[in-house]
C-alpha cells in the first residue's frame, strides 16, 4: 500500500519502544484505578513508566549520535553517504538512494547499490519512481511509504520491473527542505522484503530528516561555489595547444581540491610571430603567507592576470626569457604586491631544436633522451615578488632528434617524497626508465608519468595543482 502524506511529526503512543517526543517528564503520572482507566489513559506500572523513559532515552541519544556525525561531514558527497547511511540505520533497511534538486551536484548516491543497479533506478520514470511527488510537489507530499513493491497497484511498471531485478521489497521516502530553499533532495530507503517501517522508526528518521535538510542546505552552497571556482581556474587557462612543424604537445592538469588549496597553477604554450614557441608552467601563492582555503579563488583570479601578462611578454621578447620573467616580477610587484610567483619560460626553436629558458624558484625541467633523464639545471633564484630585484642567468641547449622536454609545477613533486628534491628526483627516475615506445608520444609519456607515480591515489584532497607540459622534438 502506498503512504503518501504530509511531513508533520506527531508523537505516538503506539510505538513499540516509546515515540520519539512524549509527554513532558515533570507531568504527574495517572494513577491506576480499578477499571484501569484514569481519564482515558491506560494504567502504567512503574515498570511501564521505566521502560518508556528509557525508550525515549534511547531514541534521543540514538538521534544525538547520527546527527552529530552529520554536522561534523564536510563536503557534500559525504553529507549524502552520511544520510543516507543514518537513515538506514534508524529506519532498519539495508540499502538507500539519494538525489538532489541542484544542477550539476552530480549523480545520485546510493547505498548498497552498485553503479549499475543506481543506473537502472534512474531509468525509472520519475512520476512513477521511488521520489514519485516527492520533488515535484513537495508542499503535498513529505513522504512515500510502498509496503510491497510487487503487488502494490500504484506502482509503476518499469519501477517494479526494476525492483524485481535488485530484489527490493518495500520502500520509505521522504523529502529534505527548508522553508527558505523549497526541497533540497530526496532519499529513498529499500527492504529487501516486502515491510512497514513503525511509527517510532519514521518519527526518528523524520526528525533525522529535519535536523538534515539545513545542513545539506549549506553544503549545496558550497558545492556551487566551489564548482564555480573550479569552472573560473579551468577556463583561465588554454583550451587547446599550437600545432607546430617540428614539435609535438601534450600536457595533464589536475586541479587541487579547492577547500586545501590556497595557490593556483597555470601552463601555457604561445606560437610566437617569428616562428618560435613560447612554453611556460608556474604558480602563483595566496595573497598572504598562511592564508587558507578561502583564498583559492583569489589565487585562481591572480593566476589568470599574471598569465595573461606572460603571454604579452612572450609576444614581445620571447627570443629573451630572462627578460620575459624580469618584466613579469616587475608587474608582480606593481600590481599583486601581496603575491609571489615561481615559473619556467623557455623559448623553442623548433627547427633547430634549440631551446633557451629562464627559472625563478621553479622545478628545473627534465630532458628525455635516448639515453635516460636529466634536470636541465636552471641557476638557483628566488620566486618571483620575493627580492627587491629578481635577476637570474638563462640556459640554453640544442635537443636531440626525439628528445622530450618535460615541465612541471610543485605540486607533483611534492606528492612524490619527503621533499622538494626527492619528489623530483622521483619524477626523472621515472622519466629515464619510460618505455621507448612511450616516450615517442608526449601525451603517452605525461599519462604514464602520472599512472607510475600516482597511481590509484585519490585527488579529492590534493593541496597542490598538478601540471605536466611535454614537447617532443621531431
Amino acid at each position: 500500500m502506498t503512504d503518501a502524506r504530509p511531513l508533520h511529526l506527531v508523537p505516538t503512543e503506539s510505538a513499540p519502544s516509546g515515540p520519539v517526543a512524549g509527554p513532558s517528564t515533570s507531568a504527574t503520572l495517572p494513577e491506576p484505578a480499578a477499571d484501569d482507566l484514569v481519564a482515558g489513559f491506560p494504567a502504567v506500572s512503574p515498570d511501564g513508566v521505566q521502560d518508556r523513559l528509557a525508550g525515549w532515552l534511547s531514541d534521543f541519544t540514538s538521534l544525538h549520535e547520527h546527527t552529530e556525525l552529520l554536522a561534523r561531514t564536510r563536503g557534500l558527497p559525504a553529507a549524502l553517504e552520511t544520510v543516507l547511511a543514518s537513515g538506514a540505520a534508524l529506519l532498519g533497511a539495508p540499502r538507500g538512494l539519494v538525489t538532489t534538486t541542484a544542477r550539476g551536484s552530480g549523480r545520485p548516491v546510493g547505498l548498497g547499490l552498485d553503479r549499475a543497479g543506481i543506473g537502472a533506478l534512474e531509468t525509472v520514470p520519475a512520476e512513477h519512481g521511488p521520489f514519485a511527488g516527492l520533488l515535484s510537489r513537495p508542499s503535498e507530499t513529505g513522504r512515500l511509504m510502498i509496503t510491497d513493491l510487487a503487488e502494490d497497484p500504484g506502482v509503476g511498471h518499469r519501477f517494479r520491473e526494476v525492483a524485481a531485478q535488485l530484489g527490493l521489497g518495500a520502500c520509505y521516502a521522504l523529502t529534505l527542505a527548508t522553508e527558505q530553499d523549497g526541497p533540497l533532495a530526496a532519499a529513498v530507503w529499500f527492504y529487501d522484503e516486502p515491510a512497514r517501517p513503525d511509527e517510532r522508526r519514521r518519527q526518528l528518521v523524520e526528525r533525522y530528516c529535519e535536523f538534515a535538510a539545513p545542513l545539506l542546505s549549506r553544503q549545496l552552497e558550497a558545492d556551487t561555489a566551489v564548482r564555480a571556482t573550479g569552472a573560473l581556474r579551468r577556463s583561465l587557462l588554454p583550451d587547446h595547444l599550437p600545432v607546430l612543424p617540428g614539435v609535438r604537445l601534450a600536457v595533464r592538469y589536475r586541479p587541487a581540491a579547492l577547500e586545501h588549496s590556497c595557490g593556483s597553477d597555470w601552463y601555457d604554450a604561445v606560437a610566437l610571430p617569428d616562428g618560435s614557441l613560447g612554453l611556460t608552467v608556474g604558480s602563483v601563492s595566496a595573497d598572504r603567507p598562511g592564508a587558507g582555503p578561502g583564498a583559492a579563488a583569489g589565487a585562481a583570479a591572480a593566476m589568470g592576470r599574471v598569465r595573461a601578462a606572460l603571454r604579452a611578454y612572450a609576444v614581445l621578447e620571447g627570443e629573451d626569457p630572462v627578460s620575459v620573467l624580469g618584466d613579469l616580477e616587475l608587474l608582480l610587484k606593481t600590481t599583486e604586491p601581496n603575491r609571489s610567483a615561481t615559473a619556467v619560460y623557455a623559448c623553442v626553436q623548433p627547427q633547430e631544436r634549440r631551446v633557451t629558458l629562464a627559472g625563478a624558484g621553479h622545478c628545473p625541467p627534465v630532458l628525455v633522451g635516448r639515453h635516460g633523464a636529466d634536470f636541465v639545471e636552471t641557476s638557483l633564484s628566488a620566486p618571483l615578488g620575493m627580492l627587491s630585484c629578481w635577476e637570474a642567468p638563462g640556459v640554453e641547449f640544442t635537443a636531440e632528434r626525439g628528445d622530450v622536454l618535460v615541465l612541471c609545477t610543485e605540486g607533483l613533486a611534492r606528492r612524490l617524497g619527503p621533499t622538494l628534491h626527492a619528489g623530483q628526483a622521483a619524477l626523472r627516475r621515472a622519466a629515464a626508465d619510460a618505455p621507448r615506445d612511450v616516450r615517442l608520444d608526449p601525451d603517452r609519456l605525461c599519462a604514464h608519468l602520472l599512472e607510475t607515480l600516482l597511481g590509484d591515489e585519490p585527488q579529492d584532497g590534493a593541496r597542490d595543482d598538478l601540471v605536466l607540459l611535454a614537447v617532443r622534438f621531431e
